[in-house]
C-alpha cells in the first residue's frame, strides 16, 4: 500500500517542502555517497558520526562501546561535542535507497498540504520540532542504547499526524499490489493514517514486553509514534487560519 497523492488542491508552491527534500537528497548524495559502489565506508561513517546515539546524549552508554556496522567496521561510543547536534543531523541521513525513497514519498504526498496550511517558515519549525520530539521519544525508550539512529521518519510522522487532524476526510490515492497486477484506490486519509499508526504500535509492542524494539532503517518505531502524536498536538498552534481559509475557497 503506497500513497501516490491526494484529491486536495495545493494553493501555494510548497517551497519549504522542496527545500527540505533537496537537503535530504543532497545529504544522501554528497555526505553519504548515494549508495554507489565503493561508498560503503562513507555511508557507515556518516551514520556513526552524524547519526543520533541515545547513550551518547544521556551519557548512559559506556565510552568505547563498539557497535558492528558491517564490512569490518564498528561505531564506537564517544563524547564528541557534535553529539549534541545529532538529533538534528540525523534527520537528514538515511540507511539506504529504500529508506530514503519511502520517506521522500510520504513527505511529498502529505507535506505539501501541511505547508500550504501553515506557510513555509511555520512549517519548517513544525517539522523540526516534530523531529526533535521523535528523537526524544526514542531516547526516552532506549536511553542507554549505543546504536546510531538515522532518518527523517520521525519528523515526517509529525506531518502525518497533522494531516490526520486537518484533513481526515480527504481521499488519498493508494497503490495496491494484487499478485500480478496493481490498482490505485482512493481511501479516506483517516483510514490510511490510523492504519499506519496501528502498525507502528504493533511494531513497538515488543519493547513494552522488555524486548529490544524493532528498528527500521535506523529509526526506532517509538520515534514514529512520538513524532505522530506531537504533530497531532501542535498542528493547531502552527496552522495559519488565513491560509486555511484560502485553501477552503480554492476547493
Amino acid at each position: 500500500m503506497i500513497p501516490l497523492g491526494d484529491e486536495y488542491p495545493t494553493v501555494r508552491t510548497p517551497v519549504m517542502t522542496y527545500a527540505i527534500l533537496a537537503g535530504i537528497v543532497a545529504t544522501w548524495v554528497f555526505v553519504q555517497g548515494a549508495g554507489l559502489p565503493g561508498s560503503d565506508v562513507k555511508l557507515l561513517t556518516s551514520v556513526c558520526d552524524l547519526g543520533m546515539v541515545p547513550g551518547e546524549l544521556t551519557h548512559l552508554a559506556r565510552i568505547g562501546t563498539a557497535v558492528p556496522l558491517g564490512d569490518g567496521m564498528a561505531c564506537v561510543v564517544d563524547n564528541e561535542p557534535i553529539n549534541i547536534l545529532t538529533p538534528i543531523t540525523s534527520m537528514f541521513l538515511h540507511g539506504g535507497w529504500g529508506h530514503l525513497l519511502g520517506n521522500a514519498l510520504f513527505f511529498w504526498v502529505f507535506g505539501k498540504k501541511i505547508e500550504d496550511s501553515m506557510g513555509s517558515i511555520r512549517f519548517l519549525f513544525f517539522y523540526l520540532i516534530c523531529g526533535l520530539a521523535a528523537a526524544a521519544s526514542h531516547v526516552g525508550m532506549e536511553p542507554s542504547s549505543p546504536l546510531p539512529t538515522v532518518g527523517a521518519s520521525g519528523a515526517i510522522s509529525g506531518v502525518l499526524g497533522a494531516y490526520l487532524v486537518l484533513y481526515p476526510r480527504v481521499r488519498v490515492k493508494m497503490l495496491f499490489f494484487f499478485l500480478l497486477f496493481f490498482k490505485i484506490i482512493p481511501i479516506p486519509a483517516w483510514l490510511v493514517l490510523i492504519w499506519w499508526f496501528f502498525w507502528q504500535v504493533v511494531s513497538a509492542m515488543p519493547d513494552l514486553m522488555a524486548v529490544r524494539p524493532d528498528v527500521s532503517g535506523g529509526v526506532a518505531v517509538w520515534a514514529h509514534l512520538g513524532g505522530f502524536v506531537t504533530g497531532m498536538i501542535l498542528v493547531k498552534f502552527f496552522e495559519n487560519r488565513r491560509l486555511v481559509a484560502r485553501r477552503l475557497r480554492a476547493e
